[in-house]
């Protein structure tokens, strides 16, 4: 990981996700494999203390090496985006495959992120859109 503000690291047997704190209002989260929801809440715990306080969060989630997530993991995402919707700027989200793609749209609808959360496929323009975040 590059060197943010804070970082922390989750790792069960089939997923894994860093999350890094590059500045007050930019977030990264890489997630890898599986997510089953054997890491229990322990990231979302981490995300509520970065963001409490705090608006205008650009929120990038790199899922380009996620095979899939399921459903309770999905809703307990949507559920914590929908609480915390006020306090995000934009989250951009890079997929790495079909399924993954068709999730988060699950979860940028469900949660009411229209306008504010964009779903990418193409790594480039992902990783353009946070080198240029992080020079803001």
């Amino acid at each position: 990981m590059a060197t943010g503000l804070k970082s922390a690291s989750f790792e069960g047997a089939h997923f894994a996700v860093e999350l890094e704190q590059l500045s007050e209002t930019l977030i990264l989260m890489r997630l890898t494999g599986t997510d089953t929801g054997e890491l229990l809440d322990a990231p979302i715990k981490v995300l509520d203390e970065w963001v409490a306080g705090v608006n205008a969060v650009e929120f990038f989630i790199d899922a380009r090496n996620v095979r899939g997530a399921s459903i309770d993991v999905s809703s307990e995402w949507s559920a914590w985006f929908t609480q915390n919707r006020s306090r995000f700027k934009t989250i951009t989200m890079l997929t790495g495959s079909k399924l993954i793609q068709i999730t988060a749209e699950f979860v940028r609808r469900f949660a009411g992120l229209n306008g504010i959360m964009w779903v990418c496929t193409e790594p480039n323009v992902f990783d353009l859109a946070l080198e240029q975040a992080q020079r803001r």
